[in-house]
């Protein structure tokens, strides 16, 4: 599978697959590395469910399946296991806090 941009890695999809849990009822499960990098792509897109592109199949299949692995805690399993070796080495926090001058906010001068 060729990979796209935020889309996981061969690497990262060997180390989570056998992660997610199947019922064995009912119709087959959507291909879930498919279905997590829908989740991926919405995550850093911003976009609704609706504007999920169409490669990624109905986002209605998309939303019950990320329903269904946030409550039985899957993605966080997911989420712990490829935040293992985060690189650190290029983050950066910014708590800068910029205060606008009162005349900035239409404030009466002269006050």
């Amino acid at each position: 599978m060729a990979n796209r941009r935020y889309e996981l890695t061969d690497e990262q999809w060997e180390r989570i697959k056998n992660m997610i849990q199947h019922s064995r009822m009912g119709r087959p499960p959507k291909d879930d590395r498919l279905m997590l990098n829908a989740m991926f792509w919405l995550a850093r897109s911003g976009a609704g469910w609706e504007d999920l592109p169409e490669r990624y199949g109905p986002w209605k299949t998309v939303y019950s399946r990320f329903c269904k692995w946030r409550d039985d805690g899957t993605l966080l399993r997911i989420f712990k296991a490829l935040n293992e070796d985060a690189d650190m080495e290029n983050l950066s926090l910014d708590s800068t806090i910029v205060k606008a001058h009162p005349h900035s906010a239409g404030a009466k001068k002269g006050l």
